[in-house]
């Protein structure tokens, strides 16, 4: 059959390409195959991506074990948790845009005829599924695996109890020293932080969506049975070129249902109302905020991950992964989707998982779950009328229904200087704006404010209502990316000081309380913010990002 790379190695006229792929080592045995690029988000900045070559050529390894020549190259990697709280974040959000174009030009460049894409962490792994969807190359994800988790005084830890412990300090609850001894305890080694925070909650995503061979999720990264998974994806992209079988028949309405359904029963990260639509928007498929508050009425809560648990990927893995997820899903969920591995029925196994861990099942029952709802909730209303998203599973049952008066900051390191000075009051609902998409720029996480309120005596007491967004490792009730954002002029610029703001989480309404007349005229003397990026790339990004609600996705895309 005729494959792409043909285009750049069969014929008279295509003599001096030849003559450069002979310069790389190849023979005239080599011409004839078919040519894999292998993505790889490799680099020494990130733990989850420390360890990615090793997997590489293991993926190289089965390329060429079933017929194909592999062409190894590199897309660049943002670490969130380096580069939270300060002005690196802003950088993390547009590195999903790079990620994504940096893998179709070089697909495109060269005229791979199926890609491999390595990968770990936040924005790289969706940044790739996005690529996978604009190419619609046969193409196969290898996610890197999740870290162990780490042990510190009988309790098991990972970096969100780090930043918890920041808060900790400040109140007086631990001490400098302890600090530092749980710090140095909390992440033994390479792999994804160990979680349901965002890179292992698109990495479950991955497998449900059917993107990855079945367990490709949870097997920690420094295991034998990563290992494995590597040289298996690199014999299976070879079966896809034979089958022809590319993403856009795998990726679907019925698939991102799965996905999503996964997502809400693991009460995963927030982000993916981000990366879900973005994904969907790339492979041409109508998918946004609206199908993620129609599933969660219908998908319970089975699982009580970290940070809204103490269950980690391993304890996950060892109960089933997300095959045993989807097993205790199995009447919602759509098994005849195909998948790189077969079908997503494939992916389950014959019986549901009653693995227990740290004194409690794992993966809980349809009839028995944690939440009947998913873990994830749209809230909308006056201060949101396009919508914002919280981690319904990680707020204590107390606060789901909260009201206060508005505590207003134009940035994060505002609201963080704050809370250093002892200035927030309980019962107040603390504003962050103009941290949006474009606003921000880039949207930028904001762990460190909400770990410093859930490891301190605020923790329970106040709301955080953003423009911007959480980590995965975030919990409370910390509601994000409310849109408009208040850099579109969105309701949330409008917001002052003692204004109240009512939150019903079950509800899904979020309220300012605060009378019309007068909100008019504050519109009418509200003027924009200058922007805090004049030139370079994340200027562009200002000037082109679209809205949270539509996953952030660039305009002209």
């Amino acid at each position: 059959m005729s494959l792409p790379s043909d285009q750049v190695k069969k014929g008279v006229l295509r003599a001096p390409q030849r003559s450069l792929l002979r310069a790389l080592g190849l023979d005239d045995q080599e011409l004839g195959r078919p040519f894999v690029g292998i993505a790889n988000s490799f680099n020494q900045v990130i733990p989850g991506h420390m360890h990615l070559n090793r997997l590489a050529e293991l993926v190289k390894d089965g390329v060429r074990e079933a017929g194909g020549v592999p062409f190894e190259f590199n897309t660049i990697g943002i670490c969130d948790g380096i580069a939270m709280g300060h002005a690196g974040m802003y950088s993390s959000l547009p590195s999903r845009e790079v990620v994504a174009d940096s893998v179709e030009l070089m697909a495109n460049a060269h005229a791979f005829d199926a890609l491999v894409l390595i990968s770990s962490c936040d924005k790289i792994v969706p940044g790739m599924l996005m690529a996978a969807a604009r190419l619609d190359l046969p193409a196969i994800m290898l996610t890197g695996g999740p870290m162990a988790a780490g042990s510190y005084q009988g309790e098991v830890v990972d970096l969100a109890s780090v930043f918890e412990g920041v808060g900790k300090v400040a109140s007086g609850q631990m001490s400098e020293d302890q600090l530092t001894e749980l710090e140095c305890a909390a992440c033994p080694g390479p792999g994804s932080c160990a979680g349901m925070f965002t890179a292992n909650t698109m990495a479950c995503l991955t497998e449900a969506l059917g993107l990855t061979l079945p367990g490709g999720a949870c097997a920690l990264a420094d295991s034998p049975q990563r290992e494995e998974l590597a040289r298996q994806a690199g014999r299976a992209v070879l079966k896809l070129i034979e089958k022809d079988l590319r993403p856009s028949q795998i990726f679907s309405a019925k698939s991102f249902e799965n996905a999503c359904r996964v997502d809400l029963a693991l009460g995963g990260s927030t982000n993916t109302c981000l990366h879900l639509p973005a994904i969907a928007h790339e492979a041409r498929v109508n998918f946004g905020l609206a199908d993620f508050d129609r599933l969660a009425q219908t998908t319970p809560h089975l699982c009580l991950m970290s940070p809204a648990g103490q269950h980690r990927m391993e304890h996950l893995g060892a109960a089933g992964g997300v095959g045993a997820v989807m097993k205790a899903l199995e009447p919602l969920i759509n098994a005849e989707c195909p998948a790189v591995g077969g079908v997503i029925g494939d992916y389950l196994p014959a019986e549901a998982s009653t693995s227990e861990a740290l004194g409690r099942r794992v993966i809980m029952p349809l009839d028995d779950p944690v939440h009947t709802e998913g873990g994830l909730a749209i809230l909308k209303g006056d201060l949101a009328p396009d919508g914002c998203v919280v981690k319904s599973a990680a707020v204590a049952e107390h606060m789901l229904v909260f009201s206060g008066p508005a505590r207003v900051f134009e940035k994060e390191e505002d609201g963080v200087a704050a809370y250093q000075a002892g200035d927030i009051q309980p019962g107040e609902v603390l504003v962050v704006r103009y941290e949006g998409p474009a606003g921000g720029p880039g949207m930028r996480e904001m762990l460190a404010l909400t770990s410093m309120i859930a490891g301190g005596p605020l923790d329970g007491k106040v709301a955080l209502v953003t423009d911007g967004r959480f980590s995965g490792a975030s919990r409370g009730a910390a509601i994000g990316h409310v849109s408009p954002e208040a850099a579109a002029g969105g309701p949330l610029a409008l917001v002052e000081d003692g204004d109240v703001i009512a939150i019903d989480i079950p509800d899904r309404k979020i309220s300012l309380q605060v009378d019309v007349g007068e909100l008019e005229s504050r519109r009418a003397k509200w003027q924009a913010p200058a922007p805090r990026f004049t030139r370079g790339v994340l200027a562009r990004y200002a000037a082109l990002v679209g809205s949270a609600a539509g996953g952030a996705i660039l305009k002209g895309n």
